[in-house]
């Protein structure tokens, strides 16, 4: 049996380390910071007795649990990540448990009176009577994705100590700035050799999903003319209201808060600006590569029928590709896919299987030359205050690792 009191420290202690990552650095961790869980995760590694333990000059953490069976076996990997997202504070997190939840409103904060209410987020509904940690309602938690990293060291340290459970080579790996898209870009894929992987980064008990979104970045540039406003007919030009016009231009059910399932969106997530200079910034998001490619077409197209309207060239759009849909390179091995599922139906676990509608190092490496599908770690809410994790779907994660490492004993190279 996993070890419940082991695991929940073992989640705790992470969390509890300010991780947070910085799109607007250009260093890799993009915080220093982040070396603090990277190094705690290579003393852990080698004081639990996993072999070939190593952190390289950006951070990125791998490990090897050698084969415990005579014939070889592919080589499976796991991986997660251990920044949070930038989108709201990590600093400072205190988690708060609520051990056999009722189903009623959970009071975050008494001071600030910040609740979690299931009539806000029904999915609380589906954990009734089971352990949720969740933050104080200042911070995020950080169960994205420091739950899976909780559950692949809970895991991999399971199978050492209990050496009759049979499995062939695994190989671990965590990662920095997943959440500012970077999480792959310096992954070694030849280094980690594996012959796939699944990231450990989904949310609800029961998630596998092998398609992601196609993504890109966009960044609207918008220069206005600043002149005193007392003088200003005739002369002014507010790069704040032209920056509404381009709002204005894209379509307002297209946006995140909108869509669901396979439908993808424009995500304006932030802007900048004054009367003279004003930067919008997009993701850009979708499954099926045609309509990504036209959503990519659709801002070009509302940059020049601004420009042409103001009669200017006071708009322009800088445009960069993220990661492509990672089913193209999953569906020429599937038996990956249904290895996991069938790890998780062993567990009386219903598979769950359907689009990522978020990001992954799973994308990435997919198109390196690593087949990585993903898998629940059992978070919900992710990068905000009313972040929240079931104890009960961590363990079950952890589980699934377990039997997928069983499953891949039996398999012959």
């Amino acid at each position: 049996m996993i070890d419940r009191d082991k695991l929940v420290a073992r989640f705790i202690r992470y969390v509890k380390i300010d991780t947070e990552s910085d799109p607007n650095s250009n260093t890799t961790p993009s915080t220093k910071k982040q070396w603090d869980l990277a190094n705690l995760l290579v003393e852990e590694l080698k004081e639990m007795g996993m072999q070939e333990v190593n952190i390289d000059e950006n951070a990125y953490v791998m490990a090897t649990l050698p084969s415990n069976v005579s014939h070889d076996t592919p080589t499976i990997g796991f991986i997660s990540h251990f920044d949070t997202s930038p989108d709201f504070t990590g600093k400072n997190v205190k988690p708060q448990i609520t051990e056999n939840y009722d189903g009623k409103d959970i009071l975050l904060n008494k001071e600030q009176n910040i609740v979690l209410s299931p009539k806000e987020f029904e999915d609380l509904l589906l954990y009734k009577g089971q352990t949720l940690i969740t933050t104080d309602g200042t911070t995020l938690l950080g169960a994205d994705d420091k739950a899976g990293i909780a559950e692949i060291m809970s895991a991999v340290e399971h199978l050492i100590k209990n050496p009759d459970i049979p499995h062939g080579t695994i190989r671990v790996g965590f990662t920095p700035d997943e959440e500012i898209g970077r999480g792959a870009h310096k992954f070694d894929v030849e280094k980690f050799d594996a012959d796939w992987a699944y990231t450990m980064d989904g949310s609800q008990i029961g998630q596998l999903e092998y398609e992601s979104f196609n993504a890109a970045g966009a960044v609207v540039k918008i220069q206005g003319k600043i002149v005193h406003p007392g003088y200003a007919k005739g002369k002014m030009v507010n790069s704040i209201f032209i920056a509404q016009k381009y709002i204005d231009a894209l379509p307002k059910n297209e946006r995140p808060e909108h869509t669901e399932d396979r439908e993808g969106f424009f995500h304006l997530n932030q802007v900048h600006g004054n009367v003279d200079y004003t930067e919008l910034h997009y993701i850009i998001r979708d499954h099926d590569k045609s309509i990504f490619e036209a959503r990519k077409q659709q801002m070009l197209d509302a940059v020049k029928a601004i420009n042409t309207e103001i009669d200017g060239d006071r708009v322009s759009i800088e445009i960069n590709d993220q990661y492509y849909n990672m089913g193209e390179k999953i569906a020429p091995v599937m038996h990956i896919v249904d290895l996991a599922k069938e790890a998780m139906q062993q567990l009386d676990i219903k598979p769950l299987i359907q689009p990522i509608r978020g990001g992954t190092d799973g994308s990435q490496l997919s198109f390196m030359g690593l087949p990585c599908p993903n898998i629940f770690a059992g978070g919900h809410n992710f990068h905000g205050r009313y972040e929240f994790v079931p104890v009960e779907s961590m363990i079950k994660a952890t589980e699934v690792i377990v039997n997928i490492a069983k499953l891949q004993a039996a398999m012959k190279k």
